[in-house]
């Protein structure tokens, strides 16, 4: 479980056990970054660069998964995720996402 906020309704957090962070640096290639340079001049979506940035949010939120669970946590609490620019010479991003790995109590139904 990922949550932007602290507390919710009903959360019984059990243990909090530490601060978590994967990271996710990306780069796009000289043809996306053409197109994209097109899309800004005359206007419009990339769907290349959308598509690359969705695909490194999705890696990024395994890794963080893959965190939280590997210190023994089932939920994360106050999920927050950045994008950096690392270099805009060579178009590199980097996506940031933190949060604090938990226990919390799974009520069964």
């Amino acid at each position: 479980m990922l949550l932007t906020t602290e507390t919710a309704p009903n959360l019984n957090i059990t243990k909090r056990i530490e601060i978590v962070t994967a990271e996710c640096a990306f780069g796009m290639n000289i043809f996306k970054d053409l197109f994209a340079w097109v899309r800004d001049t005359v206007g419009g979506r990339s769907d290349a660069v959308q598509k690359t940035m969705r695909d490194s949010r999705r890696t990024a939120l395994y890794e963080l998964k893959k965190e939280a669970y590997e210190v023994g946590a089932n939920a994360v609490l106050g999920f927050d995720l950045d994008y950096v620019e690392l270099s805009s010479a060579v178009s590199m991003v980097m996506l940031v996402e933190s949060g604090t790995a938990v226990r919390i109590e799974v009520e069964n139904r």
